[in-house]
């Protein structure tokens, strides 16, 4: 059965007295629990603020739009489904939100996120699109966004309205070019493309703004097979990121940090 609580040495179950220390503390985890619910006395500490619920089996958030001032929620690996977020537009307080490693596929069913959200992280799911929700232009405060271990095909170009965005992954998709729009993501500095399709073509499969114009220095493309460090060099814009770089990286220098110059990955 589902929900049933661990005991601790003093007998009292762990849940319980989890429930009761977050009461003074608004920071609950219960991961690893078993669960197929949200225990309903969770939804009365209307003062969290963390909550973690990752690694269990929770199909739906039930009343969790009672946490108004939840500000960070972990429900990774767990089963999840596009419909059952819905509630997650009325936390206003959230700027965290890993939903990773769920049954997330459709994404026309995919909730309007809280303007506020400054993480997202929705690795390891179903998705063949990016929902049109996470590229709203509302989200002025998103800077990372994980969107690894997907089916994804293609980028939207309306990627470029998240003018906060600093770091963006895509790793392990099915991707073999971005959309020119990106480098509009003036404030993107980290960017991981490992384990997709890329490969030398014209347009160039990365745009040049990409190189050009963000202020990015964190490129990974490892294991896209079909692409060589020569074809990277030969890209335009290409020798602007590089110089770029090698600025950032001889700071770190300076400061006794190791460097990595490798070409982002390639052979």
């Amino acid at each position: 059965m589902g929900n049933t609580q661990p005991t601790n040495k003093t007998g009292k179950k762990v849940v319980t007295q989890k429930l009761e220390t977050a009461r003074k503390t608004n920071i609950l985890s219960l991961t690893e629990h078993g669960l197929e619910e949200i225990p309903g006395q969770v939804f009365q500490i209307t003062s969290l603020r963390t909550l973690d619920l990752s690694k269990n089996k929770i199909r739906h958030l039930g009343k969790i739009s009672q946490l108004q001032e939840l500000k960070s929620l972990n429900v990774d690996s767990n089963k999840l489904t596009t419909q059952s977020l819905s509630s997650i537009s009325k936390l206003p307080k959230l700027t965290i939100l890993s939903i990773g490693k769920n049954k997330l596929a459709e994404s026309d069913n995919f909730p309007s996120l809280p303007p506020k959200v400054k993480t997202l992280k929705l690795y390891g799911n179903s998705f063949s699109s990016i929902p049109k929700q996470i590229c709203d232009r509302k989200l002025t405060s998103l800077e990372k966004l994980d969107l690894s271990c997907n089916n994804l095909a293609y980028v939207p170009p309306e990627i470029c309205n998240l003018a906060s965005l600093t770091e963006l992954n895509l790793d392990k998709n099915a991707l073999v070019s971005l959309p020119i729009e990106m480098g509009r993501l003036a404030k993107l500095k980290a960017l991981s493309l490992k384990n997709n399709y890329l490969t030398k073509s014209n347009p160039q499969p990365i745009p040049a703004g990409v190189f050009t114009e963000t202020l990015l220095i964190d490129l990974n493309l490892h294991g896209n097979d079909r692409l060589t460090s020569t074809d990277l060099n030969e890209f335009e814009g290409f020798d602007v990121f590089l110089e770029r770089r090698k600025k950032k990286k001889d700071k770190s220098l300076h400061g006794g940090a190791m460097v990595d110059m490798s070409v982002c990955g390639l052979k």
